[in-house]
């Protein structure tokens, strides 16, 4: 599997399928690619704010991508004239050939269309197999539960905040790594802005003393091969 940090938390999972998540990139500073460039099978949303719905309609639209999120965010995405599946927390979906299990995430969730904003369900996490299994944390705090998802579906990559302000800060997602145990941990949601700077070696610091999990720091457009 092949792993590539679009910026922020935007990511392209290449394993059985190619799975696009966050994808925000019009207006990401830090953007390593633009949206006319990315070609996936399927895209994960995991709550509304434009910093992760991003670009999903004009892929999902130009790829013909599958585009997977809680259910109320499915039925928005279906009026943009998308193909849509639309799922909640708990459930395991299977599209081609990846399961996607929707798990619990502690943020905010909105979606601002043109002189309308409007809630969008909650944040959720995300935890993907196609091959290897990846934990895609979304925007959240750190919380206990963590652990059953370490417990049930042993990740071998996290993909965790680091920012603070709008989501963990590193000690937070070093706490976070502890309860999960994943093999391998990529710091994410750091940088973009300066509300949210952060250096990741002193996430790595703080993981070091808590856990033998791998910190891996990529910049965007870097990728990990597992």
């Amino acid at each position: 599997m092949k792993i590539t940090w679009l910026g922020h938390a935007a990511f392209l999972i290449e394993g059985r399928d190619r799975v696009l998540i966050d994808p925000f990139l019009t207006g990401n500073p830090k953007a390593s690619t633009t949206p006319e460039k990315v070609e996936c099978d399927i895209i994960c949303v995991t709550h509304g704010h434009g910093d992760h719905l991003g670009d999903a309609v004009p892929i999902a639209r130009r790829t013909g991508a599958v585009c997977a999120a809680i259910v109320e965010m499915s039925t928005y995405l279906e009026r943009c004239e998308v193909n849509a599946v639309g799922f909640n927390l708990g459930g395991t979906i299977r599209i081609r050939d990846t399961n996607i299990t929707m798990v619990p995430a502690f943020h905010s969730s909105s979606i601002g269309a043109p002189g309308l904003e409007f809630s969008a369900a909650m944040a959720v996490g995300l935890v993907i197999e196609s091959g290897k299994t990846v934990y895609h944390a979304g925007d959240t705090c750190v919380f206990g539960d963590m652990k059953l998802v370490g417990d049930m579906y042993k990740p071998d990559v996290a993909l965790l905040p680091i920012g603070g302000f709008y989501t963990m800060d590193p000690r937070q997602a070093a706490m976070a790594v502890k309860l999960l145990r994943p093999k391998i941990v990529v710091p994410m949601h750091y940088g973009t802005w300066p509300p949210i700077e952060q250096d990741p070696k002193e996430f790595a610091k703080l993981v070091k003393k808590a856990s033998d999990a791998e910190v891996v720091i990529l910049q965007p457009g870097q990728s990990l091969e597992v």
